[in-house]
């Protein structure tokens, strides 16, 4: 199997099984978020020596540095956070990029048709609008009521999304004519 298969197909296997227990838990536990990190970087060093080491470490660091906000104001849980982390150290730092936005934009299709779908809309917007307005008021803080905290908010299980994300990136960036 070339390497970049190799990779592939662990980030699949790897986000897939994160995706699946988030659905059903709405949790993405330690142990896996701490073995995929191990395990892109140790991939990586096995397929491609040292520089390759350093790319999934750099795509590590990436991930958790972008979402670290969102951890802080309580938009994403911790669990997301380490994900996105260790999906950084599998696919490296350019691609994760691209797995994020991909990831994003699925969450916010997923976000949207949950919130239809609970008769929520108006509310939604109404917090939308009070999380604007705090933060032109107070700055980058977070909402004592619209957090994760709060367990009467909709949450949406983001290792899906990710999930999602991921296969949509693979698919985008192994589509040959």
């Amino acid at each position: 199997m070339h390497a970049n298969q190799t990779v592939w197909a662990s980030t699949l296997a790897f986000i897939a099984c994160a995706g699946w227990i988030d659905s059903r838990t709405h949790r993405i536990p330690n142990w896996l978020t701490v073995s995929g990190l191990l395990a892109g970087v140790i991939l990586h060093s096995f397929l491609g020596g040292w520089q390759a080491a350093a790319s999934a470490l750099e795509g590590a660091g990436l991930g958790l540095a972008v979402l670290f906000p969102l951890v802080l104001l309580r938009a994403v849980g911790a669990g997301d956070w380490k994900l996105i982390g260790a999906l950084g150290a599998l696919v490296g730092p350019t691609m994760l990029w691209f797995v994020l936005v991909a990831s994003v934009m699925v969450a916010g299709l997923m976000a949207a048709f949950l919130v239809v779908r609970a008769g929520r809309v108006r509310q939604t917007l109404h917090n939308m609008g009070l999380i604007i307005m705090g933060f032109f008021t107070f700055g980058l803080r977070a909402h004592p009521e619209i957090s994760l905290d709060n367990p009467g908010l909709l949450k949406l299980p983001f290792g899906v999304a990710a999930a999602i994300g991921t296969l949509i990136c693979f698919v985008a960036a192994h589509w040959t004519l």
